[in-house]
């Protein structure tokens, strides 16, 4: 106890030496609290409305046997959970990188459900100092769950300190400038930290380094996306058939994410119609309404291959130039679009830019000019 007075009593004065006011650390976006860790919390702000996002909430997988897909991860955490619980130890530190939506921040609940220990969530831009990340590690209890996502994101004074809590459970933190400058070293109860990227690169291989367990995320198979449909239709008390639900799987990005959304939408254009099951034609029917083809691609995804081909002669063309192209960020285009253009064949990624390749040419009817020679 008066180890832990004192660890409190460092903290208050190192929050102070690093400028931090008022109680709650500004890296925190929510803390999921006891378990049950089910019916606790509120999810992280990433989705555009709160209905979105109440209802994204909803619909995540409470446990890896309700995780769709992904079988050689689950199968891998599932025995790095089983023998941490049985050792009686905070599961070894976990990276996950993926494009956005297929399931990173699921995983971080179901991890920290499955130990049966706390969540704390948070943001790698949310933790701007030091010593807001000193105020949320001091605060974990014995193996709890730190998720940070978009960990590349994080300031490099923060990825600093974060290094001994991850290694030896320690913090260390500078307290004053100049000659008064002092080093305080802070105990912090052994805990899990999760990481989520979309962006592996960026990471410094220090950091990169310090996670024992690495795993990234593939886009998901249309029979997956079927069941994750079909699921969430049930959790939404929405009458789907297969087919129904094989057509908004096709064309889904091969993304959970865009899944769920979809379904939403058309489930709201049933409804509008009178219509009681959502059948192939009713999918459709709505899928033209929101100007999805038939490879998943929405209107931006159709004004880049446009652009690539109609306005650059086919590529190269660099990124920052195509994004000025469409009226799109070039981050939004190599994060959200292009991952997907380029998993499924419809661009090339060279050293002088973008290419479209056969494939974006015959889906937009466009005819590829042959070569002089």
């Amino acid at each position: 106890m008066k180890d832990r007075n004192a660890n409190k009593e460092s903290l208050r004065i190192a929050e102070a030496g690093a400028g931090i006011s008022g109680s709650e650390p500004q890296g925190a976006t929510y803390r999921q609290s006891r378990t049950p860790l089910e019916a606790q919390g509120e999810p992280p702000p990433a989705l555009a409305s709160e209905e979105d996002r109440q209802l994204d909430y909803s619909l995540r997988p409470h446990s890896l046997a309700e995780f769709v897909g992904q079988e050689r991860i689950k199968k891998v955490l599932g025995m790095s959970i089983a023998a941490a619980r049985q050792r009686g130890e905070a599961l070894d530190h976990v990276l996950f990188s993926a494009p956005p939506g297929l399931g990173k921040t699921s995983l971080a609940h179901i991890i920290a459900r499955e130990l049966g220990v706390n969540l704390r969530v948070t943001s790698g831009p949310a933790i701007e100092r030091a010593g807001d990340l000193a105020a949320i590690v001091s605060d974990l209890n014995q193996g709890d769950v730190l998720f940070i996502d978009e960990i590349h994101r994080l300031a490099r004074v923060v990825e600093e300190i974060l290094y001994p809590a991850m290694e030896d459970f320690e913090l260390n933190i500078v307290v004053g400038s100049g000659l008064g400058a002092r080093t305080m070293k802070l105990s912090v109860k052994p805990f899990t930290m999760i990481g989520a990227t979309t962006r592996s690169g960026l990471l410094s291989s220090p950091l990169r380094d310090r996670f024992g367990q690495h795993y990234h995320l593939d886009f998901y198979a249309p029979t997956d996306l079927t069941q994750i449909i079909q699921r969430s239709a049930h959790l939404l008390g929405v009458r789907i058939d297969d087919e129904g639900a094989g057509e908004l799987a096709a064309r889904s990005r091969g993304t959970p994410r865009i899944a769920n959304r979809l379904l939403r939408r058309v489930r709201d254009f049933a409804q509008v119609n009178e219509a009681s099951v959502v059948t192939r034609e009713v999918a459709l029917g709505a899928l033209e309404l929101l100007e999805i083809d038939a490879c998943g691609f929405d209107k931006m995804d159709r004004a880049i291959l446009a652009a690539i081909i109609d306005k650059f002669d086919g590529g190269p063309v660099g990124v920052d130039t195509l994004a000025a192209a469409v009226g799109e960020e070039s981050d939004t285009i190599g994060d959200v679009y292009e991952p997907y253009l380029l998993q499924e064949g419809f661009i090339a990624r060279t050293a002088r830019g973008r290419v479209a390749t056969q494939r974006a040419y015959a889906h937009l009817n466009r005819t590829r000019p042959g070569t002089l020679l």
